[in-house]
């Protein structure tokens, strides 16, 4: 078993170097809901843990022309008047004599269908992250990259040192990545306006594939799965016909046409056995109540969302906020001087930088902040200094400095190394 799920194995490693760059509940969509769609979808298509999906009985059709015509073909059970009171009354629920004029069959032919649509619905989850990732650009990740043990930098004097996998930054390496985070926030502060409503967007994508995959599950089950949860847990565990012997049935029937030796077309009623359904049933119980606690867990997410952006220029709520992504005590007058002049994409910005950086080399980045994050009063400030240094130089017949709009995050194109405590263009 655990070599049919191998190939999921990636998708659920934890890496405590990896960088944050969305929140806990954003993380159950694009990792956790598409983990458990694509193993649903690795075992039903996996023979064996339940052998053949289909097995019917036919006196007078050979057996694989029976199995594979009845899986490609729909198979029926018959609608009864009314559920029966007690399982012992009847073998399988829908299994009995029917007569073609008056009787009412039901057609199951979803059985044929579950893995791809499992495997499209896995896709679905993944897509609010995948463009997430794409607007956010890499761009924490750049900045956070080599400041995982600054802590330790203190005990380093003009080194840096590499101790398997892990890099212990030395003090003028922190020094220098702080002035450079320092740079970097500050060009951007008028670039990055869309940042923060991209990621709204993509949470809010999020409730909505949720919704959609409901509502697809539930035509796809012919209507059955909203109540599918709470009728499990009232009729499972009694000796009464449940909902999943209805939605799943164990044994159906299906109808198979010959023409016999005389040239008369014969009708073979045939009884099959739907081991498929054993697995079918499981996964989607266990479906509607992931669905369930996923729903109401993106909706309080939304709601915190809702919350930072009307208040994440009160002290009191950022504090809490950031010491929520990560603890650490902050500076109340360098904080509420860096969180006045921000807006709501560079709050979101520090808060995944909180949520990657020690207390340490976040208290030192708030510090330069405080004091040089430009006044949000002046529409272009940025672009108004850069033009009047432009307009000094070439008076001094210097080569002119570029637009700031032409500029990019200098991390997005330097990563500093362990030996120079620099930057190095990749």
């Amino acid at each position: 078993m655990l070599k049919t799920f191998s190939s999921i194995s990636q998708y659920i490693k934890i890496d405590i170097h990896r960088v944050i760059i969305d929140n806990f509940v954003f993380k159950l969509h694009y990792r956790l809901s598409f983990v458990i769609l694509l193993a649903a979808t690795l075992l039903i298509t996996s023979r064996q843990y339940i052998g053949e999906h289909i097995q019917c009985i036919s006196d007078a059709v050979v057996a694989p022309v029976i199995n594979t015509f009845c899986f490609f073909t729909p198979t029926f059970t018959v609608v009864g008047n009314g559920t029966a009171p007690n399982k012992s009354l009847l073998s399988q629920q829908g299994i009995r004599p029917y007569d073609r004029e008056t009787d009412t069959i039901k057609r199951h032919a979803y059985y044929q269908w579950v893995p791809f649509v499992l495997f499209a619905q896995a896709i679905c989850f993944y897509i609010p992250h995948a463009l997430w990732k794409k607007w956010e650009g890499g761009r924490i990740k750049a900045l956070v990259f080599g400041l995982r043990m600054v802590g330790l930098a203190k005990y380093l004097k003009g080194k840096s040192l590499d101790v398997d996998n892990l890099n212990l930054p030395s003090i003028g390496f922190v020094e220098q990545r702080v002035r450079d985070i320092r740079r970097t926030m500050i060009d951007r502060m008028r670039l990055n306006q869309s940042w923060g409503a991209h990621l709204v967007f993509c949470e809010t994508l999020n409730l909505c594939n949720l919704l959609l995959q409901i509502y697809w599950t539930n035509s796809f089950l012919g209507n059955q799965f909203i109540s599918l949860g709470p009728k499990v847990l009232r009729e499972r565990w009694v000796d009464k016909v449940d909902i999943l012997d209805i939605v799943f049935p164990k044994m159906t029937k299906c109808t198979f046409f010959k023409y016999g030796s005389g040239g008369s077309l014969q009708e073979h009623d045939t009884l099959c056995v739907m081991a498929l359904n054993i697995m079918n049933e499981k996964i989607y119980t266990i479906l509607w109540f992931w669905y369930a606690v996923l729903l109401c867990l993106t909706i309080l997410g939304l709601i915190w969302r809702v919350l930072t952006l009307f208040m994440y220029k009160n002290l009191f709520f950022s504090k809490w906020s950031l010491y929520w992504a990560k603890p650490g005590r902050l500076d109340d007058k360098e904080l509420s001087a860096v969180i006045e002049k921000c807006n709501f994409s560079n709050w979101m910005f520090l808060f995944f930088l909180r949520s990657n950086l020690s207390e340490f080399m976040f208290k030192k980045i708030i510090y330069h902040l405080a004091s040089e994050f430009p006044d949000p009063s002046d529409d272009n400030i940025i672009n108004a200094n850069w033009a009047r240094k432009r307009e000094h130089d070439d008076d001094d017949g210097i080569t002119s400095y570029p637009k700031l709009d032409t500029i990019d995050a200098p991390l997005l194109h330097q990563r500093p190394t362990a030996a120079t405590g620099g930057a190095q263009a990749v």
